[in-house]
């Protein structure tokens, strides 16, 4: 039987990240995709222009028959559009077995915020449901109060992320580090580990959070060990930026069929 993700998050009209990325994404890594809507989007390659979020009745009420139907081996969540969201995500999770990747989207690279960061209390349940967590540089320095600038605050960072939000891993993302080198760090119960990397010059990465955390889940969903995964996703996403298509006027988005 093919496995089974479902990813929860926010719809992208353009069809570079939010939802329809993690489609694409799963589908891709040979595991069948699920999808609940979390919050409309207006945008193009250009940025965010209006976000309407829907609410935590109709979010559950689009989960939990995925989940009651569906063997459903690994969620990944997105853009939720508040703590609300969040907090329904988890109950919903509550005695299901599977994988939980969390993608803490919290705002684009411009336009409007995707998630109400005054009501990040909301997050900490699903943080708590977590099997890995996934923040950027950005997203990281909201949640720890302070600035990440270099690889080695990255690896202290991650640690203490991990104790913070309760999870049972951190990916820590160094897209935005600056410099020609883009780390990425993991940390869980058996230390820190460092997947260097030299940086891209790339002008269409739209979506790769989305997609990494994507091809994770896809590959946690396949049985393969989260360190494993963590490679090969990142390996995957490497070739989907250097083969982007250059579609769109602005930021566009990746090769997800690389």
């Amino acid at each position: 039987m093919i496995p089974v993700c479902l990813a929860i998050g926010g719809s992208d009209p353009s069809g570079g990240a939010g939802i329809q990325a993690d489609l694409k994404t799963f589908h891709r890594h040979g595991v069948y995709g699920s999808a609940a809507i979390s919050l409309l989007t207006v945008q193009d390659t250009n940025g965010v222009r209006e976000v309407q979020v829907l609410s935590s009745r109709f979010l559950e009420d689009q989960i939990r028959p995925v989940l009651a139907d569906f063997p459903v081996a690994a969620v990944k969540t997105g853009a939720l559009g508040n703590g609300e969201n969040a907090r329904s995500i988890a109950t919903c999770l509550e005695g299901w077995p599977g994988f939980l990747v969390v993608d803490p989207v919290l705002a684009p690279k411009s336009g409007p915020a995707l998630a109400d960061t005054s009501t990040l209390d909301g997050f900490r349940p699903l943080f708590a449901r977590a099997d890995l967590v996934t923040p950027n540089l950005d997203e990281a320095s909201i949640l720890l109060g302070r600035s990440i600038r270099t690889a080695r605050e990255m690896e202290i960072a991650a640690a203490e992320l991990l104790g913070l939000l309760g999870c049972k891993a951190v990916l820590l993302k160094g897209g935005h580090l600056g410099g020609s080198h883009s780390p990425d760090v993991l940390a869980n119960a058996d230390g820190i580990r460092l997947y260097p990397s030299v940086r891209l010059e790339a002008s269409h990465t739209h979506g790769t959070g989305c997609a990494l955390a994507s091809a994770i889940a896809a590959f946690l969903a396949r049985g393969m060990d989260l360190r494993v995964a963590v490679g090969e996703a990142k390996n995957w996403l490497t070739e989907a930026i250097r083969t982007a298509p250059g579609l769109g006027s602005g930021n566009g988005p990746l090769n997800l069929l690389a």
